[in-house]
């Protein structure tokens, strides 16, 4: 039976759901990034005037403040992030920079830290930036590979407070350094041997123009020759679409249908040599009797190759343990920004018609 009400009772409320408002729903609500109001949040100053004043006031009427635990000094997570940079990188096959990692991560390990490997497949998320999920990982610093098309977070990483550190990638945040072979030294090492042989047609063979490290190989290449007072002959210079081996085939298959072949070629990575290689043999030609080629990063398969292959030989084991050791100075306030060039080293093999190992 219901019961008359007297006047004046209210009706009970109904109880209210609580709806929690998130850096998310901010960013949403004002068109932005998670990075973004993240940004605002902890008193950045790369962010437009009207962006703030939206944001700010888009958070005060839902109510929304910083974490308390956002005001004091952040604990470490002893976690690296690891971000392989680019819309084309160099995944985890990638025969040189596997080695680096391995040594990045024995020396960094030593030290107390774990690494967290990050997907670049995310990107078009709005959470999906590097530095947002950096954040949310609370990562106490950053390994960046090198790759190709470079993508704008990358740089945004770069320039904010994590501490970061690039593998062939050059950074210029203030809390950046980078780590990479000399490819000055790379190309020279390779035409200077050349040149001691009596070679005077020189070929190059690279990946895309996207690639940095392909660009600097073959500028310095290209300088080199010049300096020996040798011919830049523009048919002989190929690039592949990758570091990988079927692109350095296609490479030379070109150059040698095209009916005039070089008599030394250089190739930015020991899989393009070998591909040439293959190439120059099904053509019907020798190596070095024909063409000699010298590669570069000296991995394991270079012994094994027929000729085996000379090159010119980056020291992954010290790339990596600089990396740490730098990324380790950075995160503990002990290293300002830097950059180290290591130095690398000719190998001689068969390949490059000298007498070697």
């Amino acid at each position: 039976m219901n019961e008359r009400r007297e006047e004046g009772q209210t009706c009970p409320r109904k109880r209210e759901i609580a709806v929690k408002i998130t850096i998310k729903t901010i960013a949403e609500l004002a068109g932005v990034s998670v990075s973004t109001v993240s940004k605002i949040v902890n008193n950045y100053d790369d962010v437009g005037t009207e962006t703030r004043e939206r944001v700010l006031r888009i958070m005060e009427e839902h109510g929304y403040t910083a974490s308390n635990a956002a005001k004091v000094p952040k604990r470490k997570s002893q976690l690296v992030g690891v971000v392989y940079a680019g819309k084309i990188n160099a995944e985890f096959n990638h025969l040189f920079f596997v080695d680096v990692i391995n040594a990045f991560k024995k020396r960094i390990g030593l030290l107390g830290y774990d690494l967290l490997f990050f997907s670049n497949e995310r990107l078009e998320d709005s959470e999906g930036d590097y530095l947002s999920r950096c954040r949310n990982y609370q990562v106490d610093g950053c390994i960046l590979i090198s790759g190709d098309e470079i993508d704008s977070g990358i740089g945004e990483l770069d320039q904010s407070d994590i501490p970061c550190i690039g593998i062939d990638l050059e950074l210029t945040g203030n809390r950046s350094g980078y780590v990479m072979s000399d490819n000055s030294q790379i190309s020279n090492r390779a035409v200077e041997h050349f040149y001691l042989q009596g070679y005077k047609e020189f070929g190059f063979i690279g990946c895309s123009g996207t690639s940095l490290i392909s660009r600097f190989r073959e500028q310095s290449y290209r300088e080199a020759l010049q300096r020996y007072g040798l011919p830049v002959m523009e048919p002989f210079f190929r690039n592949g679409s990758d570091f990988f081996e079927h692109s350095g085939y296609e490479a030379m298959t070109a150059m040698i249908e095209a009916g005039q072949v070089p008599r030394a070629v250089f190739a930015a990575s020991d899989l393009l040599a070998i591909g040439a290689i293959r190439a120059i043999r099904e053509k019907g030609l020798s190596v070095p009797g024909d063409v000699a080629v010298i590669g570069c990063d000296d991995i394991e398969a270079c012994q094994y190759v027929t000729p085996p292959l000379t090159t010119v030989r980056q020291d992954k084991e010290k790339i990596g343990l600089l990396a740490a050791l730098m990324l380790y100075d950075l995160m503990n306030g002990q290293l300002q920004s830097s950059s180290v060039m290591v130095a690398p080293e000719l190998i001689v093999r068969q390949s490059c018609g000298a007498a070697g190992s």
